[in-house]
This record gives structure tokens, C-alpha cells and sequence, in this order.
């Protein structure tokens, strides 16, 4: 009978005798096969027990030793029988006895051990079906009912989880503002100057903040009030300062270093009518809508999809899509007022939006510089306006999206649960193998050996007759005591070759 780990409990094999290489490495550059998840050779489910359970005849013998002429001699093999056809018979087969999986498969034996073993298992990836419990073990043990309900509350909890997820990386995709008031803060101070020849002026500033922006995170960096807008423009009274002089503008570009506000400083003793304008930067881009169209949609001032959206809702509510030709939209009197058609494809809307579509109009404030007494008091004016900002929750999905703070301790949580289920199918393995062999002793050893004798025979290729040399009389012939000789020579030639080579080194 064969043994068909190498290296396993239980073998006769000499000291100093290299191990037969039963299966060849695979070439360099070709792919890894994948490990097997049960034991090997599942066709005719019989391998050695653990740790010495049993010990088969084959497992002692060796190949011929380095160095020997010829090895010992062997039974004519019998004439080959013809192949049988249809399926093999089903045998009566006992169940797999206990054995330890290989971590990984590699080139030099069956698998890897300790740290190596468990950093290349490691790399394998784990299903959920790994951790389902064997329906015998839960029979066994009614209480793993509970382990398989927190299975299934772990599955709907990760299909959540994941669907979540999905979402919220949706509508992150989307500009996601809010509404938010920001004061503006106009203020003039005069210098009256000192002096004969003292020229009087005064000075302006606008600045501004949002409301409630210290009161929500006092830690927050505050946004600048230039960053709101993408131009400002102060106009000054011309028939004071001339067609030349009286216009202050600022305008934003890829260089601006963002500020608190602007100051203006001017040369003066009269009370100064002024136009502040201020473009708001709009993120994503607004447009303002033609006239017509902005009474007919209910929009005035909004994105180009918004503005799209708004359209299509109106041709819906009005049932102006062609019946049999789905692409086309039938206008009515008032779209064919502002489109200039009668008939137009859904293709062609975007473009002739487009001549509809204008920039948004300036926020005007109309302020006085005044220069009245007293001069050492600062007049302030203050203007709320509504601004757009991100929503701080669009800071809260994206570091949920990117946190990874509790996937290490999931995954070392989840390797423990395989590790614990691969232990429980190990220990299913070798109760029903004892259980078997308790059973019926003698009936389990002869499927073993005839189960054991098949594998061989598979092994080795037909070579030889596994049926004669599993039987002792085999070994009883001649020859077996001049084999034994020569391997016992040969085995101390290789010893002492061994100290030889130890000594001159």
C-alpha cells in the first residue's frame, strides 16, 4: 500500500535518502494551479490518517539509492487486460480521513508552512460560502443556528452598506449647495486732513462675512469675501472724478490671491454717490434665462441642466413630444414665439438654448460716501445677500467614502471567522473517519487498502501489480534479501561520503 504524502508520519524512509519526487515541479512561468479545497485525490476519497494511525507496507520502500548499478529486480508484469467500457462500478467508500490543507501550492512540495504558508494562504480570496457551517454540523449542534442568522444579518448589512455607498458616490457627482446669507459691510471714514496745504479725502471699504459662520465650527477656516465673487466694480460719481478716474474694478483670475475685502481711497470734500456692482461666482456656471422663456418655465437665473430639465418638464405637462416621431417636439404658440419654429428635434434644443442663455445679472448696491460731521466716526452700511456654498454634508460623504479607519479590524474579524470554520470542517473530517472506523473495523481497512491499492496503481502508471506487492509473500522471494543488502551499502557509502566531505571542508 502506498502513502501518498511525502514526508508523512509513519514512513520507513532512511536518514540521508532523498525523497522520491512524485510530481513534477511545473515550468517556470506558467500558472499556478489553484489549491484543491478538500484532500487530494477526492476521486477515491482514502488518505492516511493523521499521525500514525495506520502505516502501509509501500510507505518504506525507497528509490534506489545514489550510486547503486541497478535497483532490485521486479515480477514480470501481467498481460495488459482490455479497457472496460461504460462507468466503473460505485464502491462503498469510506469518508475522508483527517488531514491538514495546505496553506498554498508551490513548486517544491504540497504546500508552505508557518509564516510563508500564511502569508501566500493570505492571498487567496475569501468567499462568503467559506463560512457557511456544514449542514451535519449544524445538526450536531443546534446552537450554530445563531452563528448562521448573524451570517445572514452580516450579508443584508454589507448589501446596505454597498447600496449606500452606490448612492451617495451618485450624488456626489451632483452639485450639492446650500443657501447661506452673506452681510456686506460698506463703511466710509473721511480725513479732513490738517494743514494749509492739506488735501481732504476719505476712504472706502467692503467687506463681508457669512451669518452664523463662527457659531457653526470655531475652528473652521473662515472663507474669504473675495472668494465669492468673480468681479467688483465701484463707480464713482463722474462729474467729481471725470470719465477717466471714476470707475474701481477688480476681476478675478487664475492668480488672484483671495482677500477680506477692498478699500478705495480718494481725494475729496463732498459727498460721493456710488454704484457697487458685484457678480456673484457661480459653481457650477448660471445663466439668466431670455425674458419670455423665464415666464414661461418659472426660472430665472439657473444651471444650463436645470434650465434643460425645466424645458423637458414643460413639454411633458403640455404633451408636446410628437406621437410618432418621438425625437421631435411640436411647439406651441408660445415656445414657437421664442424658438422661432414650429418643429424642432430634442437633438437641437441645447443649441438653441444656447442664444436664450445670458450672463446673470450684477447685484447692485447704491451707496453715499458721506463727509459730514462728526469726521472721527466710521459710517457703516450693512446688505444681506444670498450666496450658494457647499453643503457640509458633501464633506461627510466623502470622508465616509475614503475611510478606512475599521477595515483592518473587519478584515482580521473575518479571517478569524474563517479560520474558526476551517478548523470546525477539520474536526467534521476526522469525527466522521473515526466514526466510520468505529463502526466496522475490519470492513473500513479492506475499502482503505483496495482504495489505497487503486491510487497506486494511478500513481505509478500501471507499472508493476499492485495486487502482488501489496501481499507479503512479494517480498519473501530472493531477491529481497540482496535488495536489502545492496540499499544498506549503499547507505553507509553515502554516510561516509557525507563525513568525508564534512571533514575536508
Amino acid at each position: 500500500m502506498a502513502q501518498r504524502f511525502p514526508g508523512g508520519g509513519g514512513g520507513a524512509t532512511p536518514t540521508g535518502v532523498p525523497q522520491q519526487q512524485r510530481y513534477a515541479a511545473p515550468p517556470q512561468g506558467s500558472p499556478m494551479p489553484r489549491p484543491y479545497p478538500g484532500p487530494n485525490f477526492s476521486r477515491s476519497g482514502f488518505t492516511p490518517p493523521p499521525g500514525g494511525v495506520g502505516s502501509s507496507v509501500g510507505a518504506g520502500r525507497a528509490p534506489p539509492p545514489p550510486g547503486a548499478p541497478y535497483g532490485p529486480p521486479r515480477a514480470a508484469p501481467p498481460p495488459p487486460t482490455p479497457p472496460q467500457t461504460g462507468k466503473r462500478p460505485a464502491d462503498s467508500r469510506a469518508p475522508h480521513p483527517p488531514q491538514h490543507k495546505p496553506a498554498v501550492y508551490n513548486q517544491d512540495g504540497y504546500g508552505v508552512s508557518g509564516a510563508a504558508g500564511a502569508a501566500a494562504g493570505g492571498k487567496r480570496k475569501k468567499r462568503l460560502a467559506d463560512k457557511i457551517l456544514p449542514q451535519k454540523v449544524r445538526d450536531l449542534v443546534p446552537e450554530s443556528q445563531a452563528y448562521m442568522d448573524l451570517l445572514a444579518f452580516e450579508r443584508k448589512l454589507d448589501a446596505t452598506i454597498m447600496r449606500k455607498r452606490l448612492d451617495i458616490q451618485e450624488a456626489l457627482k451632483r452639485p450639492m449647495k446650500q443657501k447661506r446669507k452673506l452681510r456686506i459691510f460698506i463703511s466710509n471714514t473721511f480725513y479732513p486732513g490738517a494743514g494749509d496745504n492739506a488735501v481732504a479725502s476719505w476712504e472706502l471699504r467692503v467687506e463681508g462675512r457669512l451669518l452664523d459662520d463662527a457659531k457653526n465650527d470655531p475652528n473652521k477656516v473662515k472663507r474669504k469675501f473675495s472668494s465669492f465673487f468673480k468681479s467688483l466694480v465701484i463707480e464713482l460719481d463722474k462729474e467729481l472724478y471725470g470719465p477717466d478716474n471714476h470707475l474701481v474694478e477688480w476681476h478675478r483670475t487664475l492668480t488672484t490671491q483671495e482677500t477680506d475685502g477692498f478699500q478705495v481711497k480718494r481725494p475729496g470734500y463732498k459727498n460721493v454717490r456710488c454704484t457697487i456692482l458685484l457678480l456673484l461666482d457661480y459653481q457650477p456656471l448660471q445663466f439668466k434665462l431670455d425674458g419670455r422663456l423665464a415666464r414661461l418655465l418659472g426660472v430665472h437665473t439657473q444651471t444650463r441642466p436645470v434650465i434643460v430639465n425645466a424645458l423637458w418638464q414643460y413639454v411633458k405637462t403640455h404633451r408636446l413630444q410628437d406621437p410618432h416621431e418621438r425625437e421631435y417636439i411640436v411647439c406651441d404658440k408660445y415656445l414657437e414665439q421664442i424658438f422661432g419654429c414650429s418643429r424642432m428635434k430634442l437633438a437641437e434644443v441645447p443649441g438653441r438654448l444656447a442664444t436664450l442663455l445670458h450672463a446673470p445679472d450684477p447685484i447692485v448696491i447704491n451707496h453715499v460716501i458721506g463727509v459730514e460731521a462728526p469726521h472721527d466716526t466710521k459710517q457703516t452700511a450693512c446688505y444681506d445677500i444670498d450666496v450658494e456654498v457647499d453643503d457640509t454634508l458633501k464633506t461627510q460623504m466623502n470622508n465616509f467614502l475614503v475611510s478606512t479607519a475599521n477595515q483592518q479590524e473587519i478584515q482580521g474579524l473575518d479571517s478569524k471567522i474563517h479560520e474558526t470554520v476551517d478548523t470546525i470542517h477539520q474536526l467534521k473530517t476526522n469525527r466522521e473517519f473515526f466514526l466510520s472506523f468505529s463502526r466496522d473495523p475490519q470492513q473500513f481497512v479492506h475499502r482503505w487498502l483496495v482504495s489505497q491499492a487503486r491510487d497506486l496503481k494511478a500513481i505509478t502508471e500501471g507499472a508493476g501489480n499492485p495486487e502482488e506487492e501489496r501481499r507479503a509473500p512479494f517480498y519473501r522471494q530472493p531477491w529481497a534479501g540482496e535488495g536489502v543488502a545492496r540499499y544498506l551499502h549503499a547507505r553507509l557509502a553515502h554516510r561516509a561520503h557525507d563525513l568525508d566531505t564534512l571533514l575536508r571542508n
